[in-house]
């Protein structure tokens, strides 16, 4: 179970914050502190604006209006994707590695002694020591997420963004990298900002959910939000929320991936193009 998060210390905060993409709205008055050690995970059907939400937090996105401030040192955990490398020729190591020297996400650290020093402390941290020098082509998909969230950790982050890091993984390599990122939380009190299609895997760890659809949200506990009042008031038409041998099952709404979902009535989304940048960050 999820320990009490911190709420002393904050690391980002949403002062009336507002997100558009041409005519459409993510969200809007968007009020949000995010606390050292603190678990949020950000749900919603597709185009709701989850990872536009995480590039705001990255500085990659300006809001259109209000206010973001980022504190402390930034992580990030990318959706899965196929390396621009040769994946033959890219070690284990060299993938970690980019988080120090910036060749991908990261701080442009220098130092060939203090760069070795960084990946070999973030392999230890995840347990990918033993594969570090194998090609990424031969690892499984668990072994390289585990590399991703190393990558993310060189950088020694106080906020760790993780977009759908669980896609594409197993229900066991699922669990493995969720206790390695809440391990994470609970021993550095590092933030987690969670970008999930299916709570069912973080829900043991979350204390609080961000729930975007349609230009609307909610924020609270799961038990505040994953409830069929509030769904079924944020997609604008019925949603049960059913919980099922300590699983949340949700029927009605949108075809989106926040739980185990059976999918009856449509509900709208957000799309479009982004509009200027007027806030601080």
């Amino acid at each position: 179970m999820t320990e009490p998060a911190r709420t002393d210390v904050q690391v980002a905060r949403f002062e009336q914050a507002r997100l558009g993409f041409g005519s459409r709205v993510l969200w809007d008055d968007l009020n949000l502190s995010i606390s050292r050690g603190e678990f949020i995970a950000v749900l919603g059907p597709n185009g709701s604006g989850k990872t536009s939400f995480l590039r705001c937090l990255l500085g990659q996105y300006p809001l259109d209006d209000g206010r973001l401030e980022v504190t402390d040192r930034i992580g990030y955990i990318p959706q899965q994707h196929s390396d621009d490398a040769d994946p033959m020729a890219l070690r284990g190591r060299d993938l970690v590695g980019f988080g120090v020297d910036g060749a991908r996400w990261g701080f442009g650290l220098r130092g060939r002694a203090r760069r070795r020093r960084l990946v070999d402390a973030a392999l230890a941290e995840v347990g990918a020591t033993a594969y570090a020098e194998a090609p990424m082509g031969l690892l499984s998909g668990g072994e390289q997420q585990r590399l991703r969230v190393a990558q993310a950790l060189t950088g020694d982050p106080t906020l760790l963004l993780c977009d759908e890091p669980l896609s594409s993984l197993d229900p066991t390599n699922q669990h493995l990298v969720v206790e390695l990122i809440d391990e994470r939380r609970r021993t550095a009190d590092t933030a987690v900002v969670f970008v999930t299609h299916e709570i069912n895997p973080v829900l043991p760890y979350v204390d609080r959910v961000l729930y975007l659809v349609g230009g609307r949200f909610r924020i609270g506990t799961p038990d505040e939000v994953m409830t069929t009042a509030t769904l079924s008031n944020l997609y604008g038409s019925d949603v049960e929320v059913l919980r099922v041998n300590g699983r949340l099952l949700v029927i009605g709404g949108e075809d989106a991936h926040h739980c185990d979902h059976r999918p009856e009535t449509p509900a709208p989304s957000a799309q479009g193009a982004h509009g200027e940048r007027t806030t601080q960050s």
